[in-house]
């Protein structure tokens, strides 16, 4: 053997190549289901716009008196304040899709992610080399983290048009009363939207280790929106409010403080840290089953 091949032989192989993601990126964003949930994503904020424009009509506010930031009424946060921006829009349509819609979609995409192709009886060909059983989860966690950030961009993009469309533009004022330029609430509205996205890494570690327990893609899916819902619930619980700040749940709304002036980063912070601890226990226990478990499809 040359000493070329021997090197090529002892040279680590990357947990993932761009090539292998690419093809997962393909293939997942191709998928019917997907095209779907992405679609009743984007209808969201149109149903949104459009009733709000209604119960405007005739010079009214929607929402009661609640100021911005707060769920006047019992509707989404912002929501009061989209009469007079339609940027608004973009903040109360995410903070109506965050609590299930998005983290749905994303439980659906990461609970099919392995489970779906061992009911499709495709995982034994996509594990042999050079993939390997590592490289391939990690390519499956990257595709979903993908589709979090897609969802979340898809619906932030559909209520700006919808925005555009149907309310009047111009500056903003802020949870804290002060006044920011449109350009600056452009800004603000895409660093929120990443904010959203972040906040959707712990459900597509959780959905990704539901995954690789069961061979059913159908049941994965089930067990990991089951899960979303049974954590929200329990957040709701007062009795439970010393373990609430534990649950993936906790800190999502905490992206409305980034239209506070200046931006409060207390809650923000401890939401992506959340997020990362979900994402290392439940991306570990993913690891440990997946490269231990018996392929047998």
């Amino acid at each position: 053997m040359s000493r070329a091949e021997t090197a090529a032989v002892r040279a680590p192989r990357p947990p993932w190549t761009f090539g292998l993601l690419r093809s997962e990126l393909l293939t997942t964003f191709r998928r019917w289901r997907t095209l779907a949930l992405l679609g009743v994503l984007a209808v969201v904020p149109v149903l949104v716009g459009i009733a709000v424009r209604i119960e405007t009509g005739d010079g009214g506010s929607f929402g009661g008196p609640g100021g911005a930031g707060e769920a006047g009424g019992g509707g989404p946060a912002f929501i009061s304040q989209v009469s007079n921006n339609g940027l608004f829009l973009v903040f109360t349509a995410l903070a109506a899709t965050l609590p299930f819609f998005l983290p749905m979609a994303v439980g659906v995409v990461a609970g099919d992610a392995i489970a779906g192709e061992a009911g499709a009886g495709t995982l034994r060909y996509l594990l042999v080399a050079p993939a390997g059983r590592t490289r391939l989860l990690f390519t499956k966690y990257a595709a979903v983290l993908a589709f979090c950030l897609a969802a979340t961009l898809v619906v932030a993009v559909s209520a700006l048009a919808v925005g555009a469309l149907l309310f009047p533009l111009g500056d903003l004022t802020t949870i804290s009363g002060t006044r920011i330029g449109y350009a600056e609430g452009l800004g603000r509205a895409l660093l929120i939207a990443l904010a959203v996205a972040a906040s959707l890494v712990g459900v597509a570690a959780l959905g990704l280790f539901v995954s690789t327990l069961t061979g059913s893609g159908i049941a994965a899916m089930a067990t990991t929106v089951g899960l979303l819902i049974t954590v929200q619930i329990l957040d709701q619980i007062p009795q439970l409010h010393a373990l609430q700040p534990y649950f993936f749940s906790h800190y999502w709304l905490s992206f409305a403080d980034l239209m506070r002036e200046p931006v409060y980063w207390d809650d923000l912070v401890r939401n992506l840290g959340l997020q990362a601890l979900y994402a290392a226990v439940f991306g570990s226990a993913a690891w440990a089953r997946f490269t231990a478990k018996d392929i047998t499809a």
